[in-house]
């Protein structure tokens, strides 16, 4: 082997990593993103130490209530995971432990087992009440699934910004053996 052609093949293969790397960099910080699960509030849906997939590639038009989703904090260095309870232009109230969204009680069945666990622990209630709270425009209300121990628009987190929201949940890939989808 002539060492031109040496040399040649070490220049395809510097172009083939840079590449590699330029189109992982555009993938991670445009499109997909792997982020780690911290504390107990998404509990029993996503625990702690967990690895979520993460679709960046969303709209206004693509968030539904119920969809968890990745935020970020107004130091842009935390992030929190919890689920859009309320969209733009919703009125939100909780009364006795009942979510009701412009004033029709909604169903919350990923809250089934947290509500067990509190009855068997001689607790009534998950959640406070509050509200009703107007969602301005451009703004999201979100709660975590673990309601006592969580820091979310109700008590602490406020109204999420559109543009502060990362992406939309996809799965739990990290450890192997819980990958699921998240609902």
């Amino acid at each position: 082997m002539s060492n031109s052609h040496a040399k040649e093949e070490w220049k395809s293969w510097i172009k083939a990593l840079l590449i590699a790397v330029g189109l992982g960099m555009v993938i991670k910080t445009f499109m997909f993103a792997p982020y780690l699960v911290k504390g107990a509030s998404m509990e029993p849906t996503l625990h702690n130490s967990e690895k979520v997939f993460v679709n960046k590639l969303k709209s206004a038009d693509d968030l539904k209530r119920g969809d968890i989703i990745i935020a970020e904090g107004e130091d842009k260095e935390n992030h929190y995971v919890k689920r859009i309870i309320g969209l733009p232009g919703d009125q939100v109230e909780m009364v006795d432990d009942q979510l009701f969204i412009n004033g029709k009680l909604q169903e919350e069945p990923y809250l089934a087992e947290n509500r067990q666990i509190a009855k068997q622990g001689g607790m009534l209630r998950l959640t406070g009440d509050f509200g009703p709270v107007a969602v301005p425009e451009n703004e999201y209300f979100v709660m975590g699934d673990n309601r006592l121990y969580s820091m979310d628009s109700r008590n602490g987190l406020g109204l999420i910004q559109e543009e502060n929201i990362v992406g939309k949940g996809e799965f739990v890939f990290y450890p192997v053996s819980h990958f699921r989808d998240v609902k």
